[in-house]
This record gives structure tokens, C-alpha cells and sequence, in this order.
């Protein structure tokens, strides 16, 4: 049985390890944190990704956890309520779609109970070498341990560890987009009742969603600007630096930089696009984000990697073991999918892609029984 190590226990790891043990390979998955990762904005499954949802028996679980949201207003600098819609929110697009909108926490949560069974996972490590010879690759771990797999397969987002060590530097494939975001959760201290509000003055702004029964609220703030250096992400010269964009906005703004504060899982990163003219190294290859990070800007990087890891599985199953022969079919298969949906991410600067554009999208594969 060939092994595969997946670096990232995310959704598009999780979701390979799941997939390649049903194909007959035995996947270990690392991941750095010490637990499946917690917080984060709401996602998106659309399109393709549904079906891939719906073969892991999944469905009627994940359709159990979507957000519920009734509608959304569009305030100005000062609070004041510009436009409003029960017919779609900037988040999930149209609310009387079959796209399933739920916070990212809790689809990890799911695909790992899915395949935890099925894999081996292992928290609190990281890859820190890769050493590749025609017979398999040498993995060394951060934690000073040395293992052989057959295949290493990068699933560990935008900043990919597996990408720099394989591929080289990340700056030789990031496109930044303009934008910063910042996302923390916080109590419902606006007593919003599923309804979501957006406010932005300028070249700043942000999105509030209740979630958890309206008991908790998922806050994205995001800033136009070019590249910046504030040090490791999560530390508190990055709240700062996101502190200090904000500081000019009005309305409920100095509770939502007191909430920023004390937020345990406040994340922020730059909204960038990773394009690669491949995805494969010899024996290594790049899943969702780490290989093509479409940004949050598109809508679509769940998507992207819930059907990238469907299609990286079945052609590796397909292969006969010949992982050149598979990671040529995986490419041939996903590159004209993702090249669309990265597309969403820059077709309306300031504002989501067209209804038309989304849907073309979301549905441009077919997937092989």
C-alpha cells in the first residue's frame, strides 16, 4: 500500500485523506496546530463541490450546519443604512441557491471525523525538509523525527510549506491583490438576528454575520493596500496594524476594535493569488490553496479544494501507482476549472463577481464516477 504524507489538516487535506484511503493508499496527515483548527469567516460549497460533499455521505450533515441568513443591509460611514436585500448576501450570494454556506470550523471539524478513522493524523508538526530519490521522499519534521513516504502532497495553504521546499520561494508565485482582511469572532454584542451588515467608507470596511443561533459574530475587516511586512501572523503587531486601518471608520467601529483585542482566534492575511505553471515536483504535489489560491476575493477556495482533492485521489487511484501519470491527468483536469474560478477574484474590484460568472464557474468540471 503506498503511503502519502498530506501536509495541512484543513479542509482540502482532510478531505485527500479521506479519498485516497477509499482509493487504497495509506495517508498521514500533519498538521502544525496542536487540534483541528478553530475560527474563521463562513465558506462556501458550490457547484462541483457539492457532489463531492454529497459522495462522502456527507450532505444532509454539512446541509445541517449552514448559515441561516434572512438578508443583509449596506450602511455608510456613519451607521446609516444605504441599501438592503433578503435576496442574497455579499457572503453566500443568492440566499434561495443550493450552494451551502457554513463557518470553516465546522466543516473541518466534519471532515476530520470523517477521516480520522481512515488516517493517520498527526498534530503539533510540520515539515521542514524534503529529501526526494527515485524510491520515495525523506521527510524531515520539525520535531526533529525522519519518516518515508511514497508521496508528499502540499494541502497547507497559501503560505505552503511543502510549496517552498518543493518549488522555491512563495514571491515567485504569489499575486497580491490590493486587500488585507482580518477575521476574529466576538459575542453578538449588536444583537444582529441573522442579517448581515456591511459598512465601508472608503478604502476600508467590514462585514458582520451573526452565527451560532445569533448567539456569536464572525467580523471581517478588510483594508485596500499593497504589501506589508507585520511580522508572523496572529501577533499583536498585526492587530495593530489592522487596528490602526480601521481606526478612521465610524458607527460601532471602537467596539469592534475592543472585540478585535480580545479575540482568541483573530487570523489576518493578505488576499493574494498563488499561480503556478505546475503543481508538481517529482514526487511532490500542491492541493487548493498551496497550489492555487484563488484568495477569498473569488468565493470559491473551498470549492476549489474539495474538488481538487476528488480529482488529485481519483487519478492517483487511476494511475497504477505511477504518480507522473497522475499528477499530469490531476493538472489536465483542474487547471481549466481553477483558471475560472481564480478569475472571480479580480472581475469586480471592491464588489463580488456576477451571478453569471459564479455559476459558469462553480459547475466548469465534470467529475468521473
Amino acid at each position: 500500500m503506498k503511503t502519502v504524507l498530506i501536509s495541512g489538516g484543513g479542509i482540502a487535506g482532510s478531505a485527500l485523506a479521506h479519498w485516497l484511503r477509499r482509493r487504497g493508499f495509506a495517508p498521514t496527515v500533519v498538521e502544525r496546530a496542536p487540534a483541528p483548527r478553530t475560527g474563521g469567516q463562513a465558506v462556501d460549497i458550490r457547484g462541483a463541490a457539492l457532489t463531492v460533499v454529497r459522495r462522502m455521505g456527507l450532505l444532509d450533515e454539512v446541509t445541517a450546519l449552514r448559515t441561516r441568513m434572512r438578508g443583509m443591509s449596506v450602511l455608510d460611514a456613519d451607521g446609516k443604512e444605504l441599501s438592503r436585500s433578503t435576496e442574497s448576501t455579499f457572503s453566500s450570494g443568492r440566499l434561495d441557491s443550493d450552494d451551502l454556506e457554513l463557518l470553516r470550523e465546522d466543516l473541518v471539524g466534519v471532515l476530520y471525523e470523517k477521516a480520522r478513522a481512515e488516517a493517520e493524523f498527526v498534530f503539533g508538526d510540520a515539515v521542514a525538509a524534503l529529501d526526494q530519490d527515485e524510491h520515495g521522499v525523506q521527510v524531515l519534521f520539525e520535531s526533529g523525527r525522519r519518516r518515508g513516504f511514497d508521496l508528499v502532497v502540499g494541502a497547507d495553504g497559501l503560505h505552503s510549506a511543502v510549496r517552498r521546499l518543493a518549488f522555491g520561494p512563495t514571491e515567485q508565485y504569489l499575486q497580491h491583490l490590493g486587500m488585507h482582511l482580518a477575521v476574529f469572532g466576538a459575542g453578538n454584542f449588536l444583537g444582529l438576528d441573522n442579517w448581515q451588515v456591511w459598512l465601508r467608507d472608503g478604502s476600508a470596511g467590514y462585514g458582520i454575520s451573526p452565527v451560532r443561533d445569533n448567539t456569536e459574530l464572525r467580523i471581517t475587516f478588510g483594508f485596500e493596500s499593497g504589501p506589508l511586512d507585520p511580522g508572523p501572523r496572529g501577533t499583536d503587531a498585526q492587530r495593530q496594524l489592522v487596528a490602526d486601518r480601521m481606526a478612521g471608520l465610524s458607527w460601532e467601529t471602537p467596539r469592534l476594535l475592543q472585540a478585535l483585542w480580545a479575540a482568541p482566534d483573530f487570523y489576518a492575511d493578505a488576499m493574494a493569488r498563488i499561480s503556478m505553471p505546475s503543481w508538481s515536483a517529482g514526487r511532490a504535489v500542491l492541493l487548493g490553496d498551496a497550489g492555487y489560491c484563488a484568495s477569498p476575493l473569488s468565493g470559491q477556495g473551498t470549492s476549489l479544494a474539495l474538488v481538487g482533492a476528488y480529482v488529485l485521489a481519483d487519478a492517483l487511484g487511476r494511475a497504477d501507482g505511477d504518480h507522473r501519470v497522475a499528477f499530469a491527468r490531476y493538472e489536465q483536469r483542474m487547471r481549466p476549472f481553477v483558471e475560472l474560478n481564480q478569475a472571480l477574484a479580480t472581475e469586480n474590484p471592491g464588489g463580488p463577481a456576477s451571478e453569471a460568472s459564479v455559476e459558469r464557474a462553480k459547475n466548469a468540471i465534470a467529475l468521473d464516477d
